[in-house]
């Protein structure tokens, strides 16, 4: 044989080594590519789910310092009528101030506590006794307490129907 079929030969095999070679290292870069891209969808699904927390985490904390806020200001403008109930002296807007008040509880809920809210409103309307409008104070109290033990979540939850 001679130095060109030797040559032939030797070029004919690195031709096919370099064709099966880079045939497997395509076929191996394809799958790491796979593997990255899919790598990268969990990440960025992770990534997601972690804002999505976060933003239902503040939403709530939001929503936990608007109820508190509302019942405070309820029970504010409740004990204002209770001590003009008392001494005979109020001011020419408490059952304004009483009733936007009762509003916001109405609004915010759960549903017991506006319901206990409501009912120490009644009270007052009626003139009830002091130890009568006191007991009405204090379930409309426990009521809102219960309210604020729950987990934030599960006071949340809760108040839509799911909890």
């Amino acid at each position: 044989m001679s130095d060109w079929g030797i040559a032939l030969i030797a070029a004919g095999s690195a031709i096919a080594g370099s064709v099966v070679t880079g045939w497997y290292a395509r076929g191996a870069g394809i799958r790491q590519a796979a593997a990255a891209r899919h790598a990268g969808d969990r990440q960025a699904d992770a990534l997601l789910e972690s804002v999505r927390m976060t933003l239902r985490a503040e939403s709530g904390h939001r929503e936990f310092a608007l109820r508190r806020q509302t019942y405070a200001e309820f029970l504010g403008a409740a004990e204002a009528r209770i001590l003009t109930e008392r001494n005979g002296r109020g001011q020419a807007d408490d059952d304004v101030l009483l009733q936007r008040a009762l509003s916001g509880v109405l609004l915010e809920g759960p549903p017991d506590a506006a319901a206990a809210a409501q009912h120490l409103v009644d009270c007052l309307r009626r003139h009830e006794r002091p130890d009568e409008l006191n007991r009405a104070k204090l379930a409309f109290l426990s009521v809102a307490q219960e309210c604020f033990r729950w987990p934030l979540g599960g006071v949340i939850a809760r108040d839509r129907g799911s909890g």
